[in-house]
Parts: structure tokens; sequence; C-alpha cells
């Protein structure tokens, strides 16, 4: 049913990738012609930057700005620009999250600062935040008014992920497990839903000649969609298809992240219990068996089943943020299944 239900949204991601992958590889950053030691710039930064982003995934985000550019009846070629920045975004966004988590492997391959050191793949990272910029500056297609608005939303997305992100690091670094369900939902708010959802479609939406009242309610769509495939995120960690995720399966747990599930059975557990979640999740460990033992910890406070729950509720907001406005053909029934996908996804 799942599956179903989320089957026009995943076959538009497959439509759209190699557009996106075309114009990626067609304008990659690269060092000024005849720069001294050109060379070594992309050897160090701008071919590491290039081999990373090209190793993306589902591309899901920068099909979302074609979307939003779609919905609107705009061109979708007017909005690759904006595609390629959110996912030059999404990789310095990657890089910079491996270090601070200090991950081992990022889609299957040993992490960049693994790889090229720390300091070089934090300045890696840094560019990639530079071309999430750039590459709408120098998009000759779109006018100065409309790089401004995306530029204007560009920035304030970077500034609430990182604010996000200020949090998650945060409360890890001080070891705080007094955070309520609440305090969650603004972490992952801020750290997701911008630039998973909310931020992609309403740049291109900008981009298509949207009204006001359509980039707002796109954006509106997706902060609540982009909660959910978060809290969807949370689950197929703790309960997903083990075999599928392989050496990612339950890191939440080892690295004590503090996710909605765990803010919600550390409320309702007993003391005993509660105690002994916060011992397992301040462990770091890798053992399957603690692992098990902190899931179903989080079951018997029937958090796994609330935060299920709540993604399907956050779903069906996303979808009440488009009625009674006007979209492009095919676009709605695209948007109405992509909140789908985003909660019935196994992976």
């Amino acid at each position: 049913m799942g599956e179903a239900r989320g089957r026009l949204f995943a076959a538009y991601l497959a439509q759209k990738r190699p557009a996106i992958n075309a114009y990626l590889a067609e304008h990659a950053p690269k060092p000024e012609a005849g720069t001294q030691a050109q060379d070594d710039m992309e050897r160090y930064a701008y071919a590491p930057l290039a081999r990373f982003t090209e190793a993306g995934g589902k591309r899901t985000r920068p099909a979302l700005v074609l979307l939003g550019a779609e919905a609107v009846g705009g061109d979708e070629a007017r909005a690759l620009s904006c595609a390629s920045a959110i996912e030059y975004f999404q990789s310095a966004a990657l890089i910079h999250d491996d270090i601070a988590d200090e991950g081992q492997l990022r889609r299957g391959e040993p992490c960049t600062y693994l790889t090229e050191g720390t300091g070089v793949a934090i300045n890696i990272g840094d560019l990639g935040i530079v071309h999430t910029f750039a590459g709408i500056l120098d998009d000759c297609t779109l006018d100065a008014e409309t790089k401004l608005s995306v530029l204007s939303l560009l920035a304030r997305m970077e500034q609430r992920t990182v604010e996000g992100q200020a949090l998650d690091l945060g409360w890890t670094r001080d070891g705080r497990w007094d955070l309520t369900p609440d305090d969650y939902r603004v972490m992952a708010r801020h750290k997701t839903a911008y630039y998973s959802a909310a931020t992609p479609l309403a740049a291109g939406a900008i981009t298509g000649g949207g009204t006001k009242e359509q980039v707002a309610a796109l954006h509106a769509f997706g902060m609540d969609a982009g909660l959910a495939f978060q809290l969807q995120d949370d689950l197929l960690n703790l309960v997903g298809d083990a075999e599928k995720q392989g050496k990612d399966f339950r890191s939440d747990i080892t690295e004590g992240k503090r996710t909605l599930a765990v803010c919600l059975a550390l409320k309702k557990l007993p003391e005993a219990a509660h105690d002994e979640l916060i011992s397992i999740l301040s462990a770091h460990t890798e053992d399957p068996d603690a692992q098990a033992r902190a899931v179903a910890l989080m079951d018997e406070a029937g958090a796994i089943d609330a935060v299920r729950e709540e993604a399907h509720g956050l779903a069906a907001s996303a979808k009440s943020h488009l009625e009674g406005l006007s979209w492009a053909a095919d676009a709605e029934e695209l948007l109405l299944d992509m909140a789908d996908f985003f909660v019935e996804r196994a992976g």
C-alpha cells in the first residue's frame, strides 16, 4: 500500500534525475583558468566536491525545486541552477555533518574527512556552500529580482539549518536528556524541514513566477512534509530494514541522538526504565542486543507508534496547505503523492 501511494513521486524522481545530473556535471565549479596552482586547487577542493556530489542519491531535494517551478506553471529549465544550488548545499552539509558526528561511511564509502583529512574536508564543504550562491548568481536566465528572492530564501535556509545543527550538537555535547518533544520538533524543523522540502519547493516556485500565495503555500507544505520526512528517517533507523541500512542501522542509538521517539519515551517511562534508556544511549554502543533493548524500551512507552502517527498527521497537514489555490496540471497530484512517499518509503 505504501509503495503504491508513493509511486507517482518515485517515478517523478527517476524521470528528473538525468536532467539534474547532467546540469550538475556541466556546471560543476572549477578554479579560474590560468590561476597559479590551479591543478592543486582542483585536487584539494574542486575534484573531491564534484566526486561527492556526483555520488549523490535520489536527488530528491533538487527534484523538488523543479516540481515547485512546474506547480506554478513555470519552466523547469529556469529552476535548474537553483536545483543545483540545493544539491551543493546538501553536499556541504553532509561533509560537515560527518565530521561533527565522527561518521565512518557515507553512501557506502569512507567519509570525506577520512580520505582527505579533516581540514581539507571542511574546506571542501565550504566550497559547496560558496557554490550554493555562486550558481544562482552566474545563471544568466534569471533576472536580478528573481535572483535576489531566491538568494534571500537560500540564506534563511542556511541560517535555520545551522541553528538546528547547533541544537543537535549542543544537546549531545552537554549530555542533555531534559528535552521535550517540542524541543525536538524545533530542532528537526530547523535542521531538516527547511532545506529538505520547504526551501526547494518555494525557491522553485519563485523561479517559475509563482504568486506570493503559491510560494507561501508550498513553503508551508514543505515544512510539514519535511518534518514528516525526518520522523520517517528516525523510524527507519530504529525499526527499518537492517539489511538495507547496513552499518547505519540503529546508528542513532550509537550516537545518542535525541530523536522524537527518545524524547517521548523518556517522558513516559518509569524511573528505572528511563535511566536504563539514558544509560544505553550514553554508552555509544554498537552491541545489537543493547540497541534492541533501547528500541524495546521506546516501544514499551508507545513512542514508536506515536512517532509513526505524528508523521502521518504531518503528511495530512501538508496536503491541506495546497487547498484553495490553483496548480498546474498533474502537479497537485504529485505533491499529494510526495507527502505520502515521505512517510511510506522504506529507505
